[in-house]
């Protein structure tokens, strides 16, 4: 270990469920130079957090590198508009 590069002991957070897996009870935490990490035991999950605790994504969500795919909404329907025949322009007149 480099001087100054500061790890604590990796500690089991009673009641913490996974959010990858839903496991609870397998989330370790420990800090590294004041950063908060945690890692799941159950399925090997693991993340950073900020300075609020929330999860930092180690890469951006984006169409390509998400692999789950959205189901449709059922209760959504496409709608599609037809003209009204009954309001068809009057031809131009001539003056």
């Amino acid at each position: 270990m480099s001087e100054g590069h500061v790890i604590t002991k990796k500690r089991f957070i009673a009641g913490a469920v996974c959010p990858a897996c839903s496991e609870p009870d397998k989330l370790m935490m420990w800090s590294e130079d004041a950063v908060p990490h945690r890692e799941c035991v159950a399925c090997g999950y693991s993340d950073t957090l900020n300075e609020q605790g929330l999860s930092v994504p180690k890469e951006l969500g984006t169409r390509v590198n998400t692999s789950a795919l959205k189901v449709p909404d059922a209760k959504v329907q496409a709608v599609q508009f037809f003209p009204n025949p009954k309001l068809k322009k009057k031809p131009d007149e001539q003056h």
